[in-house]
């Protein structure tokens, strides 16, 4: 599966609890076709005392981000300030993610 989103990017959840949400993109997992955003899709896990490697873990209720389907993020232009697709351009071999909205270059 292609992915045009990247680490770093910042995103919009378009569909979900998040609607309307922006955040970073913290990780994304192109072979499950999902990504994790900062903020956005917060779960809660009670974690139990556990020992590793010498270290403890404390107890208690932690909340993480978890990972949502990369359908539902859109990455937000830099240039124009709005959600929108991105595009894929290869000019002498380099490749390039252009805005479907302005045309001008995504990446930075």
């Amino acid at each position: 599966m292609q992915v045009r989103v990247r680490r770093g990017d910042t995103v919009e959840v378009v569909r979900g609890r998040d609607k309307g949400m922006r955040g970073e993109v913290l990780r994304v997992l192109p072979k499950h076709g999902r990504v994790v955003v900062q903020g956005a899709n917060l779960r809660k896990k009670h974690q139990r005392q556990v020992q590793a490697g010498g270290r403890t873990m404390s107890p208690g209720i932690i909340q993480f981000e978890a990972s949502m389907d990369l359908s539902n993020v859109m990455v937000v232009c830099p240039s124009c300030n709005e959600a929108s697709r991105v595009a894929v351009e290869r000019t002498d071999g380099v490749r390039r993610r252009i805005c479907k909205n302005c045309g001008k270059p995504v990446d930075a």
